[in-house]
């Protein structure tokens, strides 16, 4: 029995997402293989060949994979497939861009999303925005599994000493084609990858207090700026800032929320963050109640004290 975990990276290191995947493979029993497909990823598959745990990394070098275009990585995963019993993808953009294209070929149903590996053909998933768990047995031979990178611990990036083997790379597929990329940048930490997140809701007004506001507090504590679905529907934080089930799923060490009224679907992004803490002037704010802290109080007066304060 043994593990494919589909790497991503940036053709130069692995990304934390991978780390949590592979913990997740690791408890599935057997050894864990970690597929590298990109162009020129010599260096991404020797920082894989590094993390505790791994076995085996295979890379698969070509143009074609150079953007992880999910129509050529799956034909790549499905020319190795055969040798494994679990392939496992972080539960991203990309993993979930992929990881159906594989299990339709296989003919198998994807097990999506999972938090915790009872057995290895048992897994836990939160449905309904995370209010109930099911427990998944799958009878397939291959199972396909996205993984929730929160609910595991990142393996460690060093301490292995796997070997790195070449595969013949797939064709390319001639599906889709890499256009162009337009990247926000930002100083800040990475919203999945972040310790500490300030997240504002539609109670900040308008776009200028939503800067005004969190940003100061962000700046003090070297955290991620994150915001609800109603704040980003109403214009105030682009689309990557977004928590929730329909955003970012996010686990910090600690999660500020300001203005935050707590929608189920807000709370299904952010509920497994080790401490919460919530200020909002409605009493009744369902926020409250997975806050560990929680604050009664008008945010614009509040977070300005709290900024001075630190």
């Amino acid at each position: 029995m043994t593990s494919l975990v589909i790497a991503e990276h940036d053709n130069k290191s692995i990304r934390p997402s991978t780390l949590n995947t592979i913990t997740a493979a690791k408890a599935c029993g057997g050894d864990v293989h970690v597929l590298v497909a990109g162009a020129n990823a010599g260096e991404a598959a020797k920082a894989a060949a590094q993390v505790a745990g791994v076995a085996k990394v295979i890379l698969a070098d070509g143009p074609q994979f150079e953007h992880g275009l999910a129509e050529n990585v799956a034909a790549q995963v499905l020319a190795l497939a055969g040798n494994y019993s679990h392939i496992l993808f972080p539960a991203t953009a990309s993993g979930k861009n992929i990881a159906p294209r594989v299990a339709a070929k296989l003919d198998v149903a994807q097990i999506s999303d999972i938090t915790k590996v009872d057995s290895p053909d048992t897994f836990e998933r939160p449905i309904y925005a995370g209010n109930a768990i099911a427990t998944v047995q799958s009878a397939d031979s291959v199972k396909v599994i996205t993984v929730r990178t929160t609910a595991f611990d990142p393996a460690p990036a060093t301490g292995g000493s796997a070997g790195v083997e070449n595969a013949s790379a797939a064709g390319d597929a001639g599906k889709s084609r890499f256009l162009g990329q337009e990247i926000a940048k930002n100083d800040r930490p990475e919203l999945t990858a972040a310790k500490i997140i300030v997240s504002g809701g539609r109670a900040l007004g308008s776009s200028e207090k939503f800067h005004e506001v969190l940003e100061p507090l962000a700046d003090k504590l070297g955290a991620a700026i994150g915001a609800s679905r109603a704040a980003v529907d109403a214009g105030y934080a682009p689309n990557d800032f977004q928590v929730g089930q329909t955003g970012k799923i996010v686990a910090p060490q600690l999660y500020i929320a300001l203005g935050i009224s707590g929608a189920i679907q807000h709370l299904a992004g952010m509920k497994d963050s080790k401490v919460i803490v919530a200020i909002n002037k409605d009493p009744e704010a369902p926020i409250f109640s997975v806050a560990d802290y929680g604050l009664e109080a008008d945010l614009f007066q509040a977070v300005p004290e709290l900024v001075k304060a630190l």
